[in-house]
């Protein structure tokens, strides 16, 4: 019995031990090899790769068996002189140690074995942290807001390093890591175009006026620093010391310009929406830029072929077609309270005449407490309640308690809350494009007006555009659409041609040398600005 029991706990451990065998192990990925020349090298101690608390360091190391890598000198102060002026490209050259790497630079030569394996791993560890900086930013989208859908940036820091090192390429690894977008690189000369501007302040902050708006023509205090402000921003030429408070046609001018490099109704009347602008300074304008840069290194470094970009601040949707803008439509989106999330997506559907069905927050905020003053509320805008069942339910049978049992849906037409057509894309907020109901929307200068889906101008001629563009075997012209909007049927089209969507934010770029703004209706900015700060 006792040789029972032996071979069975035997049988037990081998049968554990077979287990264990089977569980996989993630291996590093190992850099290929460095190649050294002659310098100086030194033994790299294991224990101070450890304090670094970072597996890359490590596993870039063991391409060189653990020995120095920066012992030449051309590559080292290259190196360091990216390090000292990635100011230039919106990053803070105090998160790479600067300071400390300058210190052992200036010692080089009498730097100890301990010291100098000290400098190398040091500035590799900056170096690599400030290629990743580059490539997708310093902070974490996800860490940050809920709402944002970006695909995951992965990057391969010791690979680039090594080859641009093997290759004598460190000249062209900082700018190979970054996007190649258009929009990225109108941002980089937007900070190279604020850092021509003079110190502000000396111009103090403009003062509500007595009247709610100023026009052409006015006397205005507040006329004074409007004129310094337009002077400093370069919307208006002349001399200080010549200054009115008079409103008069050439600051009138010079007031719509800079309207419209800010996004505003390019009008000349001076509102609080101009004032506002107005009142920014040069540091804030500068740290509205770096804020944006940190956004356009979270986003994709390649864009696709053919992709629809939205820009929520500017109220912009553009249709790129082989780097080739094919349409720009005005859009409205996501009020503050229900913003438009951030999202990369692929376009699939066009549906035309789609049936609407109320979400749970316009159901709780907005259907909910006018239902309870008045009935008959839904059924004037066409809207049908269902129950579990499937059952129409009756407004005067509808139970005010339990709302959320209920199903709310909107019938196809022109007076639909998606209006005839909606496109749907693949995401996790239940957000699509669509047409409205509120077609004067689009009039206005603020569009940060819907609940959060993006609603498009003319979305029709999109659909037509869309359409014959993705099925060349199929043609859908102007006509075919409008027949089929008539049936006020619910009709499902597949996108054929790959589209992807960039849904996306900026607030700040550059054009023929100008600085372009837009007002943060999110207010992220700011906040962004000073996280990179921290």
């Amino acid at each position: 019995m006792n040789k029972f029991y032996f071979l069975l706990v035997l049988c037990i451990l081998f049968s554990c031990k077979k287990e264990t065998l089977k569980v996989p192990v993630k291996k590093a990925v190992r850099p290929p090899a460095l190649i050294l020349t002659d310098e100086r090298k030194v033994q790299i101690d294991t224990a101070l790769l450890n304090t670094f608390k970072s597996e890359t360091l490590i596993q870039f190391y063991l391409s060189s068996e653990n020995k120095t890598v920066w012992g030449n000198l051309k590559k080292r102060t290259y190196v360091l002189s990216l390090l000292k002026k990635s100011d230039e490209l919106g990053l803070n050259p105090d998160d790479y140690k600067i300071k400390a790497l300058e210190k052992f630079e200036k010692k080089i030569s009498s730097l100890s074995d301990t010291d100098l394996a000290n400098y190398d791993t040091l500035l590799t560890y900056n170096f690599e942290l400030y290629l990743t900086h580059l490539y997708k930013g310093k902070l974490d989208p996800k860490k940050l807001y809920a709402d944002w859908d970006l695909e995951e940036k992965t990057f391969d820091v010791n690979t680039a390093l090594v080859k641009a090192f093997n290759k004598d390429k460190l000249d062209s690894l900082a700018e190979n890591c970054q996007s190649k977008s258009y929009t990225y690189k109108q941002l980089l000369a937007a900070l190279k175009i604020i850092d021509t501007y003079p110190d502000d302040s000396d111009i103090k902050k403009i003062e509500s006026p007595d009247k709610t708006k100023i026009t052409l023509n006015d006397t205005s205090s507040a006329l004074i620093n409007i004129k310094k402000r337009l002077l400093f921003w370069k919307d208006m030429s002349g001399r200080k010391d010549s200054l009115t408070e008079i409103y008069d046609q050439k600051t009138f001018e010079s007031v719509k310009k800079f309207q419209e490099r800010h996004g505003l109704a390019a009008d000349g009347v001076i509102g609080v929406g101009t004032i506002s602008a107005l009142n920014f300074s040069k540091n804030k304008r500068k740290e509205q830029i770096i804020a944006n840069l940190e956004r356009w290194r979270w986003y994709t470094n390649e864009l696709a072929e053919n992709y629809f970009i939205i820009n929520i601040p500017n109220y912009s949707l553009n249709v790129v077609e082989k780097q080739d803008t094919t349409l720009v439509r005005n859009i409205v989106v996501g009020t503050s309270k229900r913003k438009t999330p951030i999202i990369t997506s692929k376009l699939r559907t066009i549906v035309f005449n789609p049936t609407w069905t109320v979400p749970p927050t316009i159901l709780k905020e907005d259907v909910v407490p006018e239902m309870k003053r008045n009935r008959n509320y839904l059924s004037k805008k066409n809207i049908t309640i269902y129950d579990s069942a499937g059952n129409a339910v009756e407004p005067a049978a509808w139970n005010e308690n339990n709302p959320g049992k209920y199903r709310y849906v909107q019938s196809p037409g022109y007076n639909n809350s998606l209006g005839v057509m909606k496109i749907l894309f693949p995401n996790h907020h239940s957000v699509y494009l669509h047409d409205t109901n509120h077609r004067n929307y689009f009039g206005r200068n603020n569009r940060s007006l819907s609940s959060g889906c993006v609603r498009i101008e003319n979305p029709l001629e999109l659909a037509e555009h869309v359409l014959d563009s993705s099925d060349v075997s199929v043609s859908w012209p102007k006509e075919k659409i409008d027949s089929i909007i008539e049936t006020k049927k619910t009709i499902s089209v597949k996108i054929r041609k790959k589209y992807a969507l960039y849904q996306w934010y900026w607030t700040a770029w550059s054009k023929k040398n100008q600085l372009i703004f837009r007002a943060d209706i999110y207010n992220l900015d700011s906040d962004l600005y000073s996280k990179l700060r921290d």
